[in-house]
């Protein structure tokens, strides 16, 4: 199976190591963008003899297969018209896929579908091809959910990418860089805390004048206290040495 070229992947990983090399589509920086356009004629045959295999069955079964088989020009139509007007593309920050297919009765109009997967939800990317796939040679590129409780329905599956190897590579790169990124913002960010801690003396609780004075002043204002009381204490006493004084005179006086 061919899944495509070295040239195709090394062209692709300069550019997602540049950042000026990227492309504008809705105001977006469009990273790498994946086609359809090759696989648009496999694409159609593949799913035109799916519908004639289930036709067939349901003739066996119902008869309504007459009508399916009836149905299988404007069938055709609408797959072309589907897959040429769909893109999928890889941003910065998610993996972008737009289609417009017409209903099923294509005079009542278009059905249009916008997909947005955030990069950090992606889990994996699955490339799948099953045996009817492989005879037209026909991909399917499967996005997996990283969300633990969403079913498997919820992944978004697309058919008929003509380079499903390169762009899961795309976007696999750029997972890398955006751990990458994470990673240095966290080391910097750890860096940086000792330095915030140096670099600011005057900090309150860093500055040792400051708990200098928290140190001492407790100890000045014991000192003054004490003063306090021995003035206190010896004025006491001289109160009762003169008491002890008056009450000798009078005891004198008496006598």
């Amino acid at each position: 199976m061919q899944m495509g070229s070295g040239d195709e992947v090394d062209s692709l990983e300069r550019g997602l190591l540049s950042d000026d090399d990227g492309l504008k589509a809705d105001d977006e920086t469009v990273l790498y963008t994946a086609s359809f356009q090759e696989k648009e004629d496999n694409f159609v045959k593949y799913q035109t003899s799916q519908w004639v295999l289930y036709s067939l069955f349901l003739i066996l079964a119902f008869g309504i297969g007459f009508f399916m088989l009836l149905y299988l020009p404007v069938r055709r139509y609408i797959l072309r018209k589907d897959i040429r007007s769909r893109k999928l593309y890889l941003t910065p920050n998610a993996i972008v896929y737009k289609v417009t297919r017409p209903v099923p009765f294509p005079c009542f109009g278009v059905l249009k579908k916008e997909k947005h997967v955030l990069l950090p939800l992606v889990r994996d990317i699955v490339i799948e091809q099953g045996y009817l796939q492989s005879l037209f040679g026909v991909y399917s590129l499967r996005i997996e959910n990283a969300g633990v409780r969403r079913p498997p329905s919820d992944d978004v599956k697309i058919q008929g990418i003509a380079n499903p190897s390169a762009f899961r590579k795309a976007v696999l790169i750029r997972l890398s860089n955006m751990r990458s990124e994470a990673f240095s913002r966290q080391a910097s960010a750890i860096e940086d805390i000792p330095t915030i801690k140096l670099g600011h003396p005057s900090v309150p609780w860093m500055s040792p004048s400051r708990s200098l004075r928290h140190d001492i002043s407790p100890y000045s204002g014991d000192l003054a206290l004490l003063q306090k009381i021995e003035e206190v204490g010896s004025s006491v006493k001289r109160v009762q040495t003169l008491i002890e004084e008056q009450q000798c005179q009078t005891s004198e006086h008496v006598d």
